[in-house]
C-alpha cells in the first residue's frame, strides 16, 4: 500500500470526489446484501407453503427498486473515482512535460527518448489504475467484504461463517508472495518497454540512413530482439499475474465445499433452514469478487508502485540550468563579452579556455575553427544551455546567469546546425516563434532568408505540409526555413550556428546581404566552414582546440601567416575551378 501513502497528496486535493465516490460504493454494498435476504425469504415461504401473490409481488418490486438504485450509484462512483483518476494521469503528464521542457542537454545525453515517452504512457496508465481501480478494489474488499461476513455471522450463523473462511489465510500468504515477485517483474518489463520505444523512434528516425546503408533487414532483426525480449519479460509478468485468479478461486470453492457440508449438517440438525443456507451460500459467491479483489488490488499496487517510482525518480532530477533567486526579469540589449577561464563537459578534458572579447552592440562576430575547435560550445554558453563554466559571460554589463533564462532567450534568436521542422505547414513553422503573425510578416522573412520563392513551388504554398523533421525538403531548404523563423522574431542577437552549410555560395550571400540590411543596429553571432560567410564581420575569432588562436577583421588576418589565410586561399582557389578558372 505504500503507492497510496504516496498518492496521498492527491487524494487529499481530490478528497469531495472521492469522498462521495467510497460513499456510493459503500451504499452499493449495503444494497447487495438486500437480495440474498429476499431469496432466502421466499424460498422459506415456498417450504412452508406460505407464500402469496402479493408477497411475491412485494419481494419482486424491492428487488426492481434496489437494481434500479444499484444502477444508479454505480454511475456516479464511477463518474467519481474514475473521473479523479483521470485528472492524476492529466496532471503528472503535465508535470512531466514541464519538467522535459525545463532539463538541459545533459539530461536528453542520459535518457532516451523511447524511455521518456513510456514513462508518458505506460507508467502514468499505471499510476491511472492504481488511483482508480485500485481505490475502487480497496473499498469494495472491505466495505463489500466486512459487510458480507458481518451479514453471513450475525444474520445466519457466526459458527458457519468462521467454518467457511479457513482457507483465507491460505490465500492471503500466497496473493502477499505473487504481489512481491510481480512487483520486481513488473519494473524489469517496463524498462524492456521503454527500450523498445527507443528502439522504434530511432529507426523511424533514422529510416533514410537505414535505408541508404542497407540495413533494412539488420534493423528489423534488432526490432525482433527486442520485441522478443519484451514479450519475454511481460510473460514473466504473465506467469504471475495467472497465479492470482486460480489460487483465489481454489480457495472460494474449498469454501463453498466447507459451507455446503457443514451448513447441511446444520439444516438437518435444524439450526438452519434451507432458505438461510441459500442466502449464506448466495452471500459467499458475493465474497467471491472481494476476495478476487484482494490478489487484483497486489497486482494493480504492485504495477502502479514500481511505475510511480519510475515517474518520481524522474521528476526527481534537476536541470543543471536553473533561474538564480532574485533574478531580473528585463535585460537590456548592449556589447557582449565574454571573460571565460575554462569549460568542460565532463570535468576531464578542457573544451574552451581563456576566451576572452567584447563584441560591440549592433556589431557582427565571426566564427572558425576546423571541426571540434569548440565553436558551437562557445555559443550555446550565450543563452546558457551549459552553466558550469569558470569565468563571466555579461550583456551590457550584465551577468547572463542574474537574468532569468526566458528574459536572456527572448533577446536571441537562433539557428542550430541540425534544423528542425515540425510536421506541420509552412507558415506555421516560420512563425512557430512568433505565433499569430501576419501573413505579410512570414512572407517577408522567408524573402530575407532567400526561401519565398522555393516555397511558392511548392503545390500548397506556404500552407504545404512538411512531414516530420520536415521529411519532405531538402537539407538547403530546411536551413533557410529555420533562418526565417529566427529572423520573424527580430531577436536583438541572432545566432547563425553553421546553417548555411546545405546552400550554395551565390545563394548564401545573397542571405547574408539581405540579412545585413535588415539588421542594421542588431548583434549577429555567425560560425562557418565557409569563410566568405564572415569576411564582413567586425571581429573574426579564430578557434584551434579550444582557445583562440587568432582575432580580428578579414584583412588584419589575411596578413597573418596562419590557419585564417591558409583555408581562405584554399576555398578561393576551389571556388575559381569551380567557375572554370575564371
Amino acid at each position: 500500500m505504500k503507492v497510496l501513502r504516496d498518492l496521498s497528496w492527491f487524494f487529499k486535493e481530490e478528497r469531495k470526489a472521492y469522498g462521495i465516490g467510497v460513499l456510493f460504493l459503500i451504499m452499493v454494498a449495503v444494497l447487495e446484501l438486500i437480495p440474498p435476504k429476499v431469496i432466502g425469504t421466499v424460498v422459506d415461504e415456498i417450504q412452508t407453503n406460505t407464500l402469496t401473490q402479493e408477497s411475491l409481488m412485494k419481494w419482486l418490486a424491492i428487488l426492481l427498486v434496489i437494481a434500479l438504485t444499484l444502477y444508479v450509484f454505480r454511475y456516479v462512483w464511477r463518474i467519481m473515482i474514475f473521473g479523479a483518476s483521470m485528472r492524476l494521469a492529466r496532471r503528472l503528464r503535465k508535470e512531466l512535460y514541464e519538467h522535459f521542457t525545463k532539463m538541459s542537454p545533459s539530461f536528453y545525453q542520459k535518457h532516451r527518448t523511447g524511455d521518456l515517452m513510456a514513462h508518458a504512457t505506460n507508467d502514468l496508465q499505471a499510476v491511472q489504475q492504481t488511483a482508480g481501480a485500485g481505490i475502487l478494489t480497496l473499498v469494495d474488499l472491505v466495505a463489500l467484504g466486512s459487510l458480507v461476513l458481518l451479514t453471513m455471522a450475525t444474520t445466519i450463523s457466526w459458527e458457519l461463517t468462521v467454518v467457511s473462511l479457513l482457507p483465507m489465510p491460505i490465500m492471503a500468504l500466497a496473493t502477499k508472495y505473487y504481489g512481491t515477485l510481480l512487483h520486481k517483474r513488473f519494473h524489469l518489463a517496463q524498462e524492456a518497454f521503454s527500450s523498445l520505444n527507443d528502439n522504434v523512434q530511432e529507426s523511424m528516425s533514422g529510416v533514410k540512413v537505414i535505408k541508404s546503408f542497407g540495413q533494412e533487414e539488420q534493423d528489423i532483426q534488432q526490432f525482433n530482439n527486442t520485441s522478443m525480449e519484451v514479450v519475454h519479460k511481460n510473460m514473466r509478468v504473465a506467469k504471475i499475474d495467472a497465479l492470482f485468479n486460480p489460487t483465489i478461486f481454489f480457495m472460494v470453492g474449498l469454501s463453498y465445499i466447507i459451507a455446503l457440508s457443514y451448513g447441511s449438517h446444520l439444516v438437518l440438525t435444524e439450526q438452519l433452514t434451507i432458505g438461510e443456507l441459500i442466502t449464506f451460500t448466495t452471500y459467499l459467491g458475493i465474497l467471491t469478487w472481494p476476495m478476487l479483489a484482494f490478489g487484483w488490488l497486489f497486482n494493480i499496487m504492485q504495477r502502479g508502485r514500481a511505475s510511480y517510482d519510475r515517474v518520481r525518480s524522474l521528476l526527481a532530477v534537476k536541470s543543471d540550468v536553473v533561474d538564480r533567486e532574485g533574478a531580473k526579469t528585463e535585460l537590456d540589449s548592449g556589447d557582449i563579452a565574454y571573460n571565460l577561464s575554462s569549460f568542460s563537459y565532463d570535468g576531464k578534458k578542457v573544451d574552451l579556455r581563456d576566451i576572452q572579447f567584447v563584441l560591440g552592440e549592433g556589431e557582427t562576430i565571426g566564427i572558425v575553427g576546423k571541426t571540434g575547435a569548440g565553436k558551437t560550445t562557445l555559443l550555446k554558453l550565450l543563452f546558457r544551455e551549459f552553466d558550469h563554466y569558470n569565468g563571466d559571460i555579461s550583456i551590457h554589463h550584465t551577468n547572463i546567469k542574474d537574468v532569468t533564462l526566458k528574459a536572456l532567450r527572448e533577446k536571441i534568436g537562433y539557428v542550430p546546425q541540425e534544423n528542425f521542422l515540425f510536421s506541420t505547414t509552412i507558415a506555421d513553422n516560420i512563425a512557430f516563434g512568433k505565433p499569430g503573425s501576419s501573413y505579410e510578416e512570414i512572407i517577408e522573412a522567408a524573402k530575407i532568408a532567400n526561401i519565398h520563392e522555393d516555397i511558392l513551388q511548392f503545390p500548397d504554398g506556404y500552407e504545404t505540409v512538411v512531414g516530420e523533421r520536415g521529411v519532405s525538403l531538402s537539407g538547403g531548404q530546411k536551413q533557410r526555413i529555420s533562418i526565417a523563423r529566427a529572423i520573424l522574431t527580430d531577436p536583438d542577437i541572432l545566432i547563425l550556428d553553421d546553417c548555411l552549410s546545405a546552400v550554395d555560395a551565390k545563394t548564401e550571400e545573397s542571405i547574408l546581404h539581405a540579412m545585413k540590411k535588415e539588421r542594421q543596429g542588431k548583434t549577429t553571432m555567425i560560425t562557418s566552414h565557409r569563410l566568405s560567410a564572415i569576411s564582413h564581420a567586425e571581429l573574426i575569432l579564430v578557434l584551434e582546440d579550444g582557445f583562440i588562436a587568432q582575432r580580428g577583421v578579414h584583412v588584419e588576418l589575411m596578413k597573418q601567416d596562419g590557419w585564417y589565410k591558409e583555408m581562405y586561399e584554399s576555398q578561393l582557389l576551389e571556388d575559381i575551378v569551380e567557375k572554370g578558372g575564371k
